[in-house]
Protein backbone atom coordinates (compact mmCIF):
# COMPACT_ATOMS: atom_id res chain seq x y z
CA UNK A 1 0.00 0.00 0.00
CA UNK A 2 1.16 3.48 -0.73
CA UNK A 3 1.27 6.26 1.82
CA UNK A 4 -1.79 8.54 1.87
CA UNK A 5 -1.74 12.30 1.92
CA UNK A 6 -2.65 13.82 5.29
CA UNK A 7 -5.19 15.97 3.50
CA UNK A 8 -7.09 13.24 1.66
CA UNK A 9 -9.61 12.70 4.46
CA UNK A 10 -10.64 16.35 4.58
CA UNK A 11 -11.44 16.77 0.89
CA UNK A 12 -14.78 14.94 1.05
CA UNK A 13 -15.39 15.46 4.76
CA UNK A 14 -19.00 15.93 5.85
CA UNK A 15 -20.02 18.38 8.60
CA UNK A 16 -21.00 15.68 11.12
CA UNK A 17 -17.69 13.88 10.70
CA UNK A 18 -15.74 17.14 11.02
CA UNK A 19 -17.67 18.18 14.13
CA UNK A 20 -17.10 14.85 15.89
CA UNK A 21 -13.42 14.94 15.00
CA UNK A 22 -13.16 18.39 16.58
CA UNK A 23 -15.10 17.17 19.64
CA UNK A 24 -12.74 14.21 20.15
CA UNK A 25 -9.44 15.89 19.32
CA UNK A 26 -7.32 17.13 22.20
CA UNK A 27 -4.10 19.06 22.62
CA UNK A 28 -1.20 17.12 21.17
CA UNK A 29 -3.33 14.84 19.01
CA UNK A 30 -2.39 14.31 15.39
CA UNK A 31 -5.17 15.02 12.88
CA UNK A 32 -5.47 13.26 9.52
CA UNK A 33 -2.23 11.34 9.93
CA UNK A 34 -0.98 8.71 7.42
CA UNK A 35 -0.62 5.33 9.17
CA UNK A 36 0.20 2.07 7.37
CA UNK A 37 -1.10 3.40 4.05
CA UNK A 38 -4.32 4.88 5.45
CA UNK A 39 -5.30 8.33 6.72
CA UNK A 40 -6.37 8.15 10.37
CA UNK A 41 -8.71 10.78 11.78
CA UNK A 42 -6.96 11.22 15.13
CA UNK A 43 -3.70 9.79 16.49
CA UNK A 44 -3.30 10.02 20.25
CA UNK A 45 0.04 8.49 21.23
CA UNK A 46 -0.49 4.73 20.65
CA UNK A 47 -4.25 5.04 20.06
CA UNK A 48 -5.86 5.55 16.64
CA UNK A 49 -9.34 7.10 16.63
CA UNK A 50 -11.50 6.53 13.57
CA UNK A 51 -14.87 8.24 13.14
CA UNK A 52 -17.34 6.40 10.95
CA UNK A 53 -20.77 7.99 10.65
CA UNK A 54 -22.24 5.20 8.53
CA UNK A 55 -21.35 2.35 6.18
CA UNK A 56 -19.02 0.14 8.23
CA UNK A 57 -18.35 -2.09 5.23
CA UNK A 58 -16.16 0.64 3.72
CA UNK A 59 -13.84 0.67 6.72
CA UNK A 60 -13.40 -3.10 7.22
CA UNK A 61 -10.10 -3.42 5.35
CA UNK A 62 -8.70 -0.33 7.04
CA UNK A 63 -9.58 -1.58 10.53
CA UNK A 64 -8.29 -5.09 9.84
CA UNK A 65 -4.92 -3.71 8.74
CA UNK A 66 -4.53 -1.16 11.53
CA UNK A 67 -5.50 -3.66 14.23
CA UNK A 68 -2.58 -5.88 13.30
CA UNK A 69 -0.27 -3.54 15.19
CA UNK A 70 -2.34 -0.70 16.69
CA UNK A 71 -5.01 0.08 19.27
CA UNK A 72 -8.07 1.46 17.46
CA UNK A 73 -11.16 3.21 18.81
CA UNK A 74 -14.05 3.25 16.36
CA UNK A 75 -16.46 6.16 16.90
CA UNK A 76 -20.03 5.89 15.60
CA UNK A 77 -22.74 8.55 16.13
CA UNK A 78 -26.43 7.71 16.51
CA UNK A 79 -29.02 10.48 16.52
CA UNK A 80 -31.33 10.21 19.51
CA UNK A 81 -33.09 13.29 18.20
CA UNK A 82 -32.87 14.89 14.79
CA UNK A 83 -34.47 17.79 12.97
CA UNK A 84 -35.15 17.58 9.24
CA UNK A 85 -34.41 20.74 7.28
CA UNK A 86 -35.78 20.89 3.74
CA UNK A 87 -34.25 23.44 1.39
CA UNK A 88 -36.89 25.03 -0.82
CA UNK A 89 -36.33 24.87 -4.58
CA UNK A 90 -38.06 28.23 -5.12
CA UNK A 91 -35.81 30.19 -2.78
CA UNK A 92 -38.25 30.34 0.13
CA UNK A 93 -37.04 29.86 3.70
CA UNK A 94 -36.22 26.22 4.47
CA UNK A 95 -38.64 24.25 6.64
CA UNK A 96 -37.53 22.56 9.87
CA UNK A 97 -39.35 19.83 11.77
CA UNK A 98 -38.44 17.27 14.38
CA UNK A 99 -38.25 13.69 13.13
CA UNK A 100 -40.50 11.25 15.00
CA UNK A 101 -37.81 8.58 14.85
CA UNK A 102 -35.50 8.32 17.83
CA UNK A 103 -32.21 6.51 17.45
CA UNK A 104 -31.15 3.82 19.92
CA UNK A 105 -27.72 2.40 20.86
CA UNK A 106 -29.02 -0.87 19.43
CA UNK A 107 -28.90 0.71 15.95
CA UNK A 108 -25.16 0.01 16.13
CA UNK A 109 -25.85 -3.63 15.22
CA UNK A 110 -27.17 -2.65 11.78
CA UNK A 111 -23.62 -1.46 11.01
CA UNK A 112 -21.66 -4.12 12.90
CA UNK A 113 -23.01 -6.85 10.59
CA UNK A 114 -20.18 -5.83 8.24
CA UNK A 115 -17.54 -7.31 10.59
CA UNK A 116 -19.09 -8.89 13.72
CA UNK A 117 -16.10 -11.15 14.43
CA UNK A 118 -13.77 -8.16 14.49
CA UNK A 119 -15.54 -6.85 17.60
CA UNK A 120 -13.74 -9.55 19.59
CA UNK A 121 -10.32 -8.19 18.59
CA UNK A 122 -8.46 -7.21 21.79
CA UNK A 123 -7.14 -3.98 20.23
CA UNK A 124 -10.55 -2.68 19.11
CA UNK A 125 -12.89 -0.54 21.19
CA UNK A 126 -16.08 1.21 20.08
CA UNK A 127 -17.61 4.50 21.19
CA UNK A 128 -21.32 4.82 20.46
CA UNK A 129 -21.97 8.57 20.52
CA UNK A 130 -25.58 9.53 21.14
CA UNK A 131 -26.25 12.91 19.57
CA UNK A 132 -28.76 15.54 18.53
CA UNK A 133 -28.42 16.48 14.88
CA UNK A 134 -29.84 18.46 11.98
CA UNK A 135 -30.38 16.53 8.74
CA UNK A 136 -30.44 18.62 5.58
CA UNK A 137 -32.64 17.33 2.76
CA UNK A 138 -32.49 18.48 -0.87
CA UNK A 139 -35.04 17.75 -3.57
CA UNK A 140 -33.73 15.72 -6.50
CA UNK A 141 -36.45 14.28 -8.68
CA UNK A 142 -34.06 11.78 -10.29
CA UNK A 143 -33.08 10.24 -6.94
CA UNK A 144 -34.49 9.69 -3.48
CA UNK A 145 -37.55 7.66 -4.52
CA UNK A 146 -37.96 6.44 -0.93
CA UNK A 147 -38.53 10.03 0.21
CA UNK A 148 -40.52 11.14 -2.85
CA UNK A 149 -37.54 12.82 -4.46
CA UNK A 150 -35.85 14.15 -1.32
CA UNK A 151 -32.28 13.08 -0.58
CA UNK A 152 -30.18 13.60 2.54
CA UNK A 153 -27.55 16.17 1.66
CA UNK A 154 -25.68 16.24 4.98
CA UNK A 155 -25.98 15.95 8.75
CA UNK A 156 -24.82 18.51 11.29
CA UNK A 157 -24.04 17.98 14.95
CA UNK A 158 -26.10 19.94 17.47
CA UNK A 159 -24.93 18.31 20.71
CA UNK A 160 -23.32 15.19 22.15
CA UNK A 161 -25.62 13.67 24.79
CA UNK A 162 -23.77 10.53 25.86
CA UNK A 163 -20.84 8.31 24.92
CA UNK A 164 -21.22 4.55 25.44
CA UNK A 165 -17.82 2.82 25.36
CA UNK A 166 -17.57 -0.85 24.41
CA UNK A 167 -14.27 -2.62 25.04
CA UNK A 168 -15.30 -6.27 24.65
CA UNK A 169 -18.05 -8.43 23.11
CA UNK A 170 -19.54 -8.98 26.56
CA UNK A 171 -20.16 -5.25 26.88
CA UNK A 172 -22.29 -5.34 23.74
CA UNK A 173 -24.79 -7.36 25.76
CA UNK A 174 -25.33 -4.26 27.90
CA UNK A 175 -27.04 -2.69 24.89
CA UNK A 176 -29.83 -5.27 25.09
CA UNK A 177 -33.06 -4.53 27.02
CA UNK A 178 -32.88 -5.39 30.72
CA UNK A 179 -36.18 -7.30 30.55
CA UNK A 180 -35.02 -9.66 27.80
CA UNK A 181 -35.57 -13.32 28.88
CA UNK A 182 -32.52 -15.43 29.71
CA UNK A 183 -33.26 -17.46 26.58
CA UNK A 184 -34.74 -15.68 23.59
CA UNK A 185 -35.50 -15.82 19.88
CA UNK A 186 -35.13 -12.95 17.44
CA UNK A 187 -38.92 -12.45 17.78
CA UNK A 188 -38.44 -12.02 21.54
CA UNK A 189 -35.55 -9.67 20.89
CA UNK A 190 -37.55 -7.52 18.46
CA UNK A 191 -40.42 -7.25 20.96
CA UNK A 192 -38.09 -6.31 23.83
CA UNK A 193 -36.21 -3.72 21.75
CA UNK A 194 -39.36 -2.36 20.13
CA UNK A 195 -37.58 -2.76 16.80
CA UNK A 196 -38.05 -4.44 13.45
CA UNK A 197 -37.41 -8.14 13.13
CA UNK A 198 -34.57 -7.31 10.74
CA UNK A 199 -32.67 -5.30 13.37
CA UNK A 200 -33.24 -8.09 15.90
CA UNK A 201 -31.79 -10.61 13.41
CA UNK A 202 -28.80 -8.34 12.77
CA UNK A 203 -28.29 -7.98 16.52
CA UNK A 204 -28.35 -11.73 17.11
CA UNK A 205 -26.02 -12.30 14.16
CA UNK A 206 -23.47 -9.82 15.51
CA UNK A 207 -23.62 -11.09 19.09
CA UNK A 208 -23.33 -14.72 18.01
CA UNK A 209 -20.34 -14.12 15.71
CA UNK A 210 -18.40 -12.16 18.30
CA UNK A 211 -19.08 -14.79 20.97
CA UNK A 212 -21.40 -12.75 23.20
CA UNK A 213 -24.37 -15.12 22.81
CA UNK A 214 -24.68 -18.78 21.89
CA UNK A 215 -27.31 -21.15 20.55
CA UNK A 216 -29.15 -22.76 23.46
CA UNK A 217 -32.04 -24.58 21.83
CA UNK A 218 -34.51 -24.59 18.97
CA UNK A 219 -38.19 -23.69 19.22
CA UNK A 220 -39.90 -24.95 16.08
CA UNK A 221 -37.99 -23.25 13.27
CA UNK A 222 -36.69 -20.51 15.56
CA UNK A 223 -33.21 -20.57 17.10
CA UNK A 224 -33.14 -19.91 20.84
CA UNK A 225 -30.17 -17.89 22.11
CA UNK A 226 -28.63 -17.37 25.54
CA UNK A 227 -25.93 -15.06 26.85
CA UNK A 228 -22.56 -16.80 26.53
CA UNK A 229 -20.73 -17.86 29.67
Amino acid sequence: MTDASPHVGTLRERPLHAALKAWYAGDGDGIEVPVDGFVVDIVREDLLIEIQTRGFSSIKRKLTTLLETRQVRLVHPIAVEKWIIKASADGAAPSRRKSPRRGSPQDLFAELVSFPSLVAHPRLSIDVVMIQADELWRYDGSRGWRRRGWVVEERRLIDVLEVISIDSPGELVNLLPADLPNEFTTADLAAAMGSTRRLAQQTAYCLRHCGAIEVADKRGNAIVYAIAG
